[in-house]
């Protein structure tokens, strides 16, 4: 009777321990998966081009400015041909692509000055940005370049929005200089020894900004990390080192003069601006290299666009066709102000040579990035994930019912919205405009009288896609000195 008990005993104490190992093993198998899962959040790299047009780059056509790195980008990933900015200028385009909401909803709607008071707006403690979002997932976070959202060096600052790293301008005013006299890391102003803005003397500030993101990179690579790459070039000022000219000069292109005024430009613009694309064009390649280097390529989406249409390419000089078939360049709400060029890039995850036509813009890419790390935004937003469609899953794809913008410099208020196929423009005190963009992606034919009933469609969403912003109100303004 005693040995059947112990033998009970035996076989109990048995099963509890196949049971605490089966256990032990499963733990042990969620705890790799979950390893795992870490492994497999992408990096991240968004790469921001200055005032560079849609048609600036080879894959969209030039045959002037050599881009054969982005191109490779292209050839070897997604170009998305119907991909928009949040605005016509440089702030609030940004302040849309951190915060996933349009100008009708975000907290900057306008450049610095052209506010109602005539202080600036920065994005606040409030928002929340695509950075803060993907600290929750366990990215290190760095921004080097351009960040144009702080100009009063308070709540708006990279460190205070989610960012571990920044290296560049807060603000707008010294980042239309390439030898500025001081440059920011993290919070602390460093002086920026023999620079000189006035006599373009020092350091040309691209350099730094390649190398700070080439540092990020080699320190972050093992965990997943985020860098938002956002380059100066090609904006005004133009300027770049004679040694990066030499491909242009003897091309016997006629010269465009350019004056120096607030803008320190070099004299020949036409080969200046050129050179100053197919640098940051060497650099990227340089920066594709580098992930190949480290092995960390295949686990690395790169994103390539621009914050806003052209500006150097004007409609008096016109050489390099900046625009391709578009209308409107810089400040505009036509095709030419707001659609930029846009390729995604992620061996193996996303189809080489492949093309969309998806509609898609700069709100868009907080939710992406959110999807891509495992997690779901925080905030109310206006973007949708293309996530699906960089992974070739387009039947999972969520459209937009419609994009919004607004703009209020010199020519504005100006308004539009796109739905499907179909554009409004609407200045103000002036009737709606409507283009097909199937038929018309130069929008040159107004076709409102045609079909008034789509153009009273499109101007309700006009009228009533915005919020009130006491800074930003839909009212002629002048800029105040």
């Amino acid at each position: 009777m005693k040995i059947k008990i112990i033998n009970q005993i035996t076989l109990c104490l048995a099963l509890m321990f196949m049971i605490l190992g089966c256990k032990t093993k499963q733990v042990d198998k969620n705890q790799k998966q979950q390893a795992q899962e870490v492994v497999k959040k992408p990096n991240i790299i968004f790469i921001l081009a200055d005032d560079l047009g849609y048609g600036d780059v080879g894959f969209n056509g030039q045959d002037k400015i050599k881009t054969p790195n982005i191109d490779k980008l292209a050839a070897n990933g997604m170009v998305f041909t119907n991909h928009y900015t949040g605005s016509s200028v440089c702030g609030p385009s940004r302040a849309v692509l951190m915060t996933g909401k349009h100008t009708g909803h975000s907290t900057v709607r306008g450049n610095p000055r052209w506010t109602a008071s005539g202080t600036p707006v920065d994005i606040n403690a409030e928002d929340v940005t695509v950075a803060e979002e993907l600290k929750r997932a366990g990215y290190t976070t760095g921004i080097v370049g351009k960040w144009g959202l702080a100009e009063n060096l308070t709540d708006g600052v990279p460190n205070k929005q989610g960012f571990d790293y920044f290296y560049g301008f807060n603000q707008h005013s010294p980042a239309h200089h390439y030898y500025p006299k001081t440059i920011f890391e993290n919070e602390t102003r460093l002086p920026l020894k023999g620079n000189d803005p006035k006599t373009k003397k020092g350091q040309h500030i691209h350099y730094l900004i390649t190398e700070k993101a080439t540092d990020f990179i080699d320190k972050n690579h093992k965990e997943p990390f985020f860098l938002y790459l956002s380059y100066t070039i090609p904006h005004f000022e133009l300027t770049i080192l004679e040694k990066e000219k030499e491909q242009y000069k003897n091309l016997g292109w006629p010269k465009r003069k350019m004056k120096p005024g607030h803008y320190r430009h070099d004299e020949d613009g036409h080969i200046t601006y050129a050179a100053m694309v197919s640098t940051m064009d060497r650099d990227i390649g340089n920066l594709v290299e580098q992930l190949e280097n480290l092995g960390v390529a295949d686990n690395t989406l790169i994103v390539f666009t621009s914050d806003n249409g052209h500006e150097y390419d004007d409609l008096k000089n016109e050489f390099f066709n900046s625009n391709g078939d578009f209308q409107g360049h810089k400040r505009d709400l036509y095709e030419g102000g707001i659609h930029t060029p846009f390729v995604a890039y992620w061996p193996n995850k996303i189809k080489a040579g492949s093309t969309t036509n998806h509609i898609s813009a700069f709100w868009d890419f907080l939710p992406t990035a959110c999807e891509l790390a495992g997690i779901q935004p925080s905030d109310k937003i206006d973007g949708v994930s293309y996530a699906p469609t960089l992974l070739g899953n387009e039947h999972q794809q969520k459209n937009h019912e419609y994009l919004y913008w607004e703009f209020n410099e010199r020519r504005g208020p100006i308004q539009a919205v796109r739905k499907d196929n179909w554009k409004a423009v609407k200045f103000d005190k002036k009737p709606v405009e409507l283009y097909d963009l199937n038929k018309d992606i130069s929008e040159q034919n107004n076709i409102a009288e045609q079909h008034p009933e789509k153009a009273k469609e499109l101007l309700y969403l006009i009228n009533n896609s915005r919020t009130e912003h006491l800074e930003f109100p839909l009212i002629k303004k002048t800029l105040k000195k």
